[in-house]
């Protein structure tokens, strides 16, 4: 009696599994590319350093080649103790459009980035704001006209993609696995009017939007999470959208270390918390059922005919090579679809990992 239960149990996953890669689908399609605006609509890219003096000699005029009509870069030095201030000046004296921005520590909010960004953004010049920070790269000379191009009388929330740089390495592809994935739940949740998270490196919004939500106010005291739980507070069904052309994209270096990129995982799993109610159960289900699949599938191989087990599993892979396989050509992201079942199933292993290592200690900050 009790085997039939947990075949329609496994069944049941299976479906529910499906249904949830179909509905992340729909991002790549029906988006139809926006005429372009006469004048291009002038943008104010914030950029966060602190402490990257070096980085900042060979990053600024990488973002200043940007094919934009009429940008502006706000420069926000939080801090640094190197000598970033006066690499800063010396910018500043260089490029007319770069706007510096030194940042003192002070009591109430001593080293938060999130005051820091909150100065940039009231010291821009204009209404549209795009954030990006030093370690990121636009793949493109019209990274901001591609991601300005999305705002709308309606739509003043963009969510843009980072993908990290393509290297030869396992941890490279299963690095950037987790990040395809990511970005497949972002644009999915949004294309349906419910978004939950955005890639910080790579976001843009009305300046609006973010007094309309007093900015930070809510969550200032984490000092992590700008993006996502900017998201929280100010998206809804009508003036969010994404930017997926591949002009849009932002690259940043690829972990290196997977004790490091754990750590940030456990980090990024700590604001998830912070999401709402809706958007927890979601994905949290989400990653129960896939679970839950994969041990029936592999309890009832066993004792249960495994012929129709086996047509089960092939249809799962099959929706699921199909969504990721389509979702990885569109975000330029090549190899990981060869890999896919592995990589599936360890990331559901350390994603284990970290709820576990989340409830034995917490980053300092989140104490």
């Amino acid at each position: 009696m009790i085997l039939p239960v947990i075949f329609y149990v496994f069944l049941t996953c299976a479906v529910i599994q499906i249904i949830y890669y179909i509905l992340f689908s729909t991002f790549l399609f029906g988006s139809k590319k926006v005429e372009n605006n006469i004048t291009e609509a002038p943008v104010s890219v914030i950029i966060y350093t602190k402490n990257q003096a070096e980085s900042l000699a060979k990053f600024i005029p990488l973002i200043m080649e940007q094919k934009h009509s009429e940008f502006e870069i706000v420069l926000i030095n939080n801090a640094s103790s190197d000598n970033t201030s006066e690499t800063v000046a010396s910018l500043a004296k260089k490029y007319a459009n770069l706007k510096a921005l030194n940042i003192e520590n002070n009591e109430a909010f001593w080293g938060s980035k999130k005051y820091a960004l909150t100065l940039g953004i009231k010291a821009s010049k204009y209404d549209n704001l795009l954030f990006t920070d030093m370690k990121s790269t636009p793949v493109s000379k019209h990274w901001i006209s591609e991601m300005s191009e999305k705002f709308t009388s309606k739509k003043t929330i963009i969510l843009g993609y980072k993908k990290y740089q393509k290297k030869n390495s396992f941890l490279n592809i299963f690095t950037r696995f987790e990040n395809l994935l990511t970005a497949i739940k972002c644009f999915g949740f949004t294309k349906l009017g419910s978004s939950y998270m955005a890639f910080g490196t790579n976001l843009a919004y009305k300046k609006s939007e973010f007094f309309k939500v007093n900015g930070f106010i809510n969550h200032m005291k984490i000092n992590a999470g700008e993006g996502d739980l900017f998201i929280k507070d100010a998206a809804d069904r009508q003036n969010t959208t994404f930017c997926v052309s591949e002009n849009s994209f932002i690259q940043t270096d690829a972990p290196t270390s997977f004790s490091k990129w754990f750590t940030e995982k456990k980090e990024e799993r700590l604001i998830t918390k912070k999401h709402q109610f809706k958007h927890r159960f979601l994905l949290g289900f989400f990653n129960f059922s896939k679970l839950l699949f994969y041990v029936l599938a592999a309890t009832l191989f066993f004792f249960y005919p495994w012929g129709i087990i086996l047509l089960i599993v092939l249809s799962y892979f099959l929706v699921q090579y199909v969504v990721i396989g389509i979702s990885a050509k569109k975000l330029k992201e090549p190899q990981i679809i060869f890999f896919l079942p592995f990589l599936e199933i360890g990331l559901l292993l350390i994603q284990i990992s970290i709820f576990s290592a989340n409830l034995i200690s917490k980053p300092d900050h989140w104490k």
